[in-house]
């Protein structure tokens, strides 16, 4: 696997916010061969703080994402700092500056990657974690004929009211730092950073996670060293405002504000025809079950099977080998699946 990346760049790219990149810049990556019929083509998007080498757990030889079978595009998130994100764009767009870029922005860039890049019209296939499961979804809504099956894991149509108080939370933490400069540091806020971080331990992974002190599985003898050398880590070196990009992302895209819906969320899970299951985990804090249950009722034909466990929402990250097989055999059970 290869940590290079390709860039499919747009001169005028109109936002749901109002705005304009110009240009768009949609960072990618490929694996395998797109086939003579154009038929073979995943789309596998990258969630929050995630850059496309982070995927690639899903994707090898024996795999349900095979790229001896599949050609497979996996676009990076708008705020990732890979595609067009606050860290990488010149004013008047740059920093704190940057214009909210919605889950269906993305879609849109994405579907004009997909077509007008390779000429695609069908997709075998649209799956994601986290953030990349609303991309999923916003996929599947957007463009009901393309996309012939879906399955997002960890995530949801939409965040939720419990999901947006947390990532406020977050956000307060990391602008509490004094070298945050309303956005315009000239050196990264580490305090704030660290304190992110902070604010994400206790909601990845689950209580029964920490009842049983699974994270020396992880290599860590302590929650100290754990706190530190897994939280804290993650995000320090990341920047400050591409993190506040993809969270107000996040909290601010809704699948169903489009007029043909009139904000009502059911009628746009309605118009998903795609073969869709839905994977959210046993014990995820942001996006339980439940959630996922609801949302299969509005969409024809939908399953929803729950990845067991007590990994929480890093079930759906690739460091637990008993979540990743049931991944990845769901994967291949819906791709041999025939669709409409």
């Amino acid at each position: 696997m290869t940590d290079s990346h390709q860039v499919f760049e747009i001169a005028d790219f109109p936002l749901d916010s109002g705005d304009t990149l110009a240009p768009a810049r949609l960072a990618y990556q490929t694996y395998g061969t797109l086939n003579a019929a154009k038929s073979n083509a995943i789309v596998y998007p990258t969630a929050f703080a995630d850059q496309h080498p982070d995927n690639e757990w899903l994707i090898g030889q024996g795999r349900a994402l095979d790229p001896d079978r599949y050609f497979i595009i996996v676009p990076n998130l708008f705020g990732n700092g890979l595609s067009s994100s606050p860290s990488n764009t010149p004013a008047p767009h740059d920093r704190a500056r940057f214009p909210r870029v919605s889950f269906a922005d993305n879609v849109r860039a994405q579907h004009r990657l997909v077509t007008e890049h390779f000429g695609i019209e069908r997709l075998c296939l649209v799956t994601g974690w986290s953030m990349a499961a609303s991309q999923t979804y916003q996929w599947a809504i957007s463009y009901p004929d393309m996309v012939e099956r879906a399955l997002p894991f960890c995530g949801a149509p939409r965040v939720s009211q419990h999901a947006f108080l947390f990532f406020e939370g977050v956000k307060a933490a990391l602008t509490a730092d004094a070298a945050w400069r309303g956005g315009d540091y000239d050196t990264p806020p580490e305090t704030g950073l660290r304190a992110f971080g902070r604010g994400y331990a206790a909601w990845g992974f689950s209580q029964a996670f920490y009842w049983q002190e699974r994270y020396r599985d992880l290599g860590f003898d302590s929650l100290g060293e754990f706190l530190t050398g897994f939280w804290e880590q993650n995000f320090l070196g990341r920047d400050a405002n591409d993190l506040i990009a993809m969270l107000s992302t996040g909290q601010h895209s809704d699948p169903a504000a489009t007029p043909a819906f009139g904000g009502d969320l059911t009628r746009a899970l309605g118009a998903i025809r795609a073969r869709l299951i839905s994977m959210p985990a046993e014990k995820d804090l942001y996006f339980p079950p439940e959630d996922e249950q609801w949302a299969a009722t509005h969409i024809r034909g939908a399953e929803v099977r729950v990845i067991p466990g007590i990994w929480g929402h890093l079930a759906g990250r690739g460091i637990n080998p008993a979540d990743v097989a049931v991944i990845d055999d769901t994967l291949r059970e819906l791709l041999a699946t025939p669709v409409d």
